[in-house]
C-alpha cells in the first residue's frame, strides 16, 4: 500500500521556508506563531513567485528525493529541483529506443490520444445525463463527434497523423465546453485560448494543467523515465515532452472536470480573477488559494482503474500509469493501456 503524501503549495509573496530539524518552518512577517510541517509527510514543494526557500532546506529536499518546483503567479512552470537521477538506466535506454522507433511511437501516441478523447467524451456524456433540452442534445452530438474522431486514430500512419486527430478532437471538445457550464456568459467561455488565456475558464484550465504537469513530471522521475524524451510531442530543449504525452489522458477528468465543477458550483467569483493589460486573465492570490485547496481535495478522490481492477486515488494515477508505461517499455507488458473511465 502506498501512502498518499502531500504537496506543499506556498503562494504568498514574502514567505520564506526554513529547515527546522525534520520539519519545514513557514515564516511570513505578517503572520504570528510557528508554522511547522513534518518533511516525512511531504513529497513535493510548489513555490510561487516571491517565496524563498533556504539553501539548507533545498539540499535536504534533494537528499531525500523530494522535488521542488517554482511557478509564476499565473501557474506557469519556471524551474524544478530534484536530487540525483534515480531508476534503472536500462529503462531509459529502452525509452530512447522507443522514441527512435516509428512503430513504437505510433502505438504509444495512439493509446495516449485515444485515452484523452475517450475521457473527454465521458465529460460531455456525464454532463448531458444531468441536463435536458437543447443543451443535452448539443452535448450528446459533440460526444458522438468525438466518437468519430476516435475511429480516425485507426487510420493514422504516423505520430504526425495522431497529432492531427488530437488537434481536431480538441477543437471539437472545447467548442462544446460552454455547454458544460450552467452560466457560460458569466465566464465569457468560448473555446480554448492560451498564452494568454482570454477568459476566466481558460485561465483556470491553464492553471490546473500546470498543477497536473507537475504531478506527471514527478511520477515519471520517480519511476526512472526521462520526462524530456517524448513519444507524441516533439523533443525540444527544455520541453518535458513525455510529461506532456502522459498528461493527455488525465486532462479531461482531473483538470477540466474540476474547473467546470468549481465554476458551476460558484466556488469562484469574477473577483477571483483579474484581467491584465494584454487582455489575458490570471487568478488573484485569493483565487489561487481556493483553487489549490480544491485541487488538493480532488487528488484524494478514488477513481476506478480497470487494468488494476481496484480504486486508485487521483494523486497516484500518474504514478500508476508511469509504472505501466515503464513495464511496457521493458517488455513486461505487450501493450500500454491509457487510464480511462466509463
Amino acid at each position: 500500500m502506498t501512502e498518499l503524501l502531500n504537496t506543499l503549495y506556498v503562494q504568498t509573496p514574502g514567505t520564506s521556508l526554513h529547515l527546522d530539524g525534520d520539519t519545514v518552518r513557514v515564516f511570513h512577517p505578517d503572520q504570528t506563531g510557528r508554522h511547522l510541517l513534518p518533511l516525512v509527510r511531504l513529497d513535493h514543494l510548489v513555490l510561487f513567485t516571491g517565496v524563498t526557500p533556504t539553501d539548507d532546506l533545498l539540499l535536504r529536499c534533494a537528499d531525500d528525493g523530494r522535488s521542488v518546483s517554482w511557478l509564476t503567479s499565473s501557474g506557469r512552470f519556471r524551474a524544478r529541483l530534484v536530487g540525483p537521477t534515480t531508476g534503472n538506466p536500462l529503462l531509459r535506454q529502452a525509452q530512447y529506443r522507443a522514441a527512435d522507433s516509428p512503430d513504437q511511437r505510433l502505438h504509444l501516441s495512439t493509446a495516449m490520444v485515444a485515452g484523452k478523447i475517450h475521457n473527454a467524451r465521458q465529460v460531455l456524456l456525464r454532463t448531458a445525463r444531468d441536463t435536458s433540452g437543447h443543451r443535452q442534445t448539443t452535448l450528446r452530438a459533440s460526444a458522438d463527434l468525438l466518437a468519430t474522431r476516435l475511429t480516425l486514430l485507426g487510420d493514422a500512419a504516423d505520430t504526425n497523423a495522431v497529432l492531427g486527430v488530437e488537434g481536431i478532437a480538441a477543437r471539437d471538445y472545447f467548442a462544446a465546453m460552454p455547454n458544460l457550464l450552467t452560466n457560460p456568459t458569466e465566464w465569457n467561455a468560448s473555446g480554448r485560448t492560451k498564452r494568454p488565456p482570454t477568459d476566466p475558464l481558460n485561465c483556470l484550465l491553464s492553471f490546473l494543467y500546470g498543477m497536473l504537469r507537475i504531478s506527471v513530471h514527478g511520477a515519471l522521475e520517480q519511476v526512472g523515465l526521462d520526462p524530456y524524451i517524448g513519444l507524441l510531442h516533439a523533443v525540444r530543449p527544455g520541453k518535458p515532452a513525455l510529461a506532456l504525452d502522459l498528461m493527455e489522458e488525465f486532462r479531461p477528468l482531473l483538470a477540466d472536470r474540476l474547473a467546470l465543477t468549481m465554476l458551476n458550483r460558484r466556488e469562484l467569483a469574477r473577483t477571483d480573477f483579474e484581467q491584465l493589460p494584454n487582455g489575458g486573465y490570471r487568478l488573484t492570490e485569493t483565487g489561487r488559494k481556493t483553487v489549490l485547496g480544491a485541487w488538493q481535495h480532488s487528488r484524494r478522490r478514488d477513481w476506478r482503474h480497470a487494468q488494476l481492477n481496484r480504486d486508485v486515488p487521483a494523486a497516484l494515477l500518474p504514478l500508476v500509469q508511469a509504472r505501466l508505461l515503464a513495464r511496457h517499455l521493458r517488455g513486461d507488458l505487450d501493450t500500454y493501456q491509457p487510464w480511462t473511465v466509463n
